[in-house]
């Protein structure tokens, strides 16, 4: 006759001290707890499944009192009686939230984020960045990603539009795309459910808007007197006076550091990772941008950046620095823009001084093919760019000192 097992009582169960050795207190039906030496006290359930002994795991005492560890152990057996492995079902309830945890739109955007950044100049990871947390996280980065309809892409588009930023509505409809393919490529998704929303049947249609630009020569002088009249700090007007001279994006010239610069050489060496489009760049530096190089040198030669903030050094000037300047010379954004100047440049360097389209192309890092299609290289028709960007600050120089315009060609 089998020993008749006294249930438990909660008095017994809360009294229950821990020995050298582990003991465990017998409930009943498969139920005991377990009281460790360290004074742990575990619920657990013992039981036959296709012939074999196996014990599930409850939680603690007191996380669960002695009743609803009886009721765990009915449940248990019940799933028992319908031929269900409690064990087995526990494993794949835990499989599947670990799953569903892993496809919440968070968490997959977190994870293409983290892979594509690699591929990106920092200043795009920051923008990517900052629309996913002030725009698309906030929508739905909550739910999971097989959730996420194209209604829920299309309200989240149409508010960022009624802001009046059509244009960052486009960039972030982009992002959302790459974070469903993402999703598609690892299963997650049958397919990216943004893609049947056209921007040219979603957005309203608005003007395309340029970098303002100063293109006409008998504009550009006033404008560079206006630069060598700049009363600022000296990284400032070092900055101000080499950016019409290097046609460098803002960004790049922000970001330039002295190790990037080869006065030997007379030419700047910028790493394809911090270019837009990601292949190495060479800058030759004319007489006129050596010397104002050499003059900025003793104040910020001996750290990392040519033009380094004021208010830290291990960071460059901020990207509104250079604009500022020209709304304080007294042009508005409608007229001149820093990233205007590259603009400038291909439009005089081709119509006026006469250089070959691809030669300005290559300087302005542009992506250039061969004739077979390929991209050049960083040092392709380097000995003309090294002229031309002479001749270019010869001719800067030659406007501000008032001398004779050569009119843009007008077409006919």
């Amino acid at each position: 006759m089998p020993k008749r097992v006294l249930p438990l009582t909660d008095l017994q169960v809360k009294n229950a001290k821990p020995k050298d050795k582990q003991y465990k207190l017998t409930d009943g039906g498969g139920l005991y707890i377990l009281i460790t030496p360290s004074g742990g006290k575990l619920w657990r359930f013992d039981y036959v499944f296709d012939g074999k002994r196996k014990t599930l795991f409850l939680k603690s005492y007191p996380e669960i009192t002695l009743s609803e560890a009886r009721q765990r152990r009915d449940e248990a057996r019940r799933k028992l009686a319908n031929d269900i492995d409690p064990n087995q079902e526990k494993k794949a309830a835990v499989e599947a939230a670990e799953v569903a945890a892993a496809s919440i739109f968070e968490v997959v955007a977190g994870e293409w984020f983290q892979k594509r950044k690699l591929e990106w100049v920092k200043s795009h990871a920051v923008s990517v960045k900052g629309r996913l947390d002030n725009y698309i996280l906030p929508a739905f980065g909550s739910k999971p990603i097989a959730e996420v309809t194209a209604a829920d892409v299309r309200t989240m588009l149409l508010k960022i539009e009624a802001r009046g930023t059509v244009e960052a509505a486009k960039r972030v409809k982009v992002i959302c795309g790459q974070v469903f393919r993402h999703a598609v490529a690892h299963g997650l998704l049958e397919y990216d459910p943004s893609a049947a929303l056209k921007p040219s049947e979603l957005f309203r249609k608005v003007e395309k808007r340029h970098f303002a630009a100063v293109t006409d020569p008998k504009e550009l002088a006033p404008l560079l007197r206006s630069i060598d009249d700049y009363t600022g700090t000296l990284e400032t007007r070092c900055a101000l006076r080499l950016l019409p001279m290097l046609l460098m994006r803002p960004g790049e010239l922000r970001h330039l550091e002295w190790s990037e610069i080869d006065t030997a050489a007379a030419q700047i060496s910028i790493p394809a990772e911090k270019m837009k489009m990601r292949n190495a760049h060479i800058v030759p530096l004319s007489n006129q941008s050596l010397s104002i190089l050499e003059e900025i040198r003793p104040l910020t030669g001996s750290g990392r950046y040519v033009f380094p903030s004021i208010l830290s050094s291990e960071r460059p000037i901020s990207d509104n620095t250079l604009n500022t300047c020209f709304r304080r010379m007294g042009y508005d954004r409608d007229t001149v823009t820093a990233h205007g100047f590259r603009a400038t440049a291909r439009t005089i360097l081709d119509e006026v001084l006469g250089f070959r389209p691809d030669i300005i192309e290559h300087q302005l890092a542009h992506a250039v093919k061969d004739p077979n299609g390929r991209a050049y290289n960083r040092t392709a028709f380097i000995d003309d760019r090294r002229r031309m960007m002479q001749h270019w600050s010869d001719y800067l120089d030659g406007l501000k000192a008032g001398a004779k315009v050569i009119p843009i060609k007008q077409v006919a």
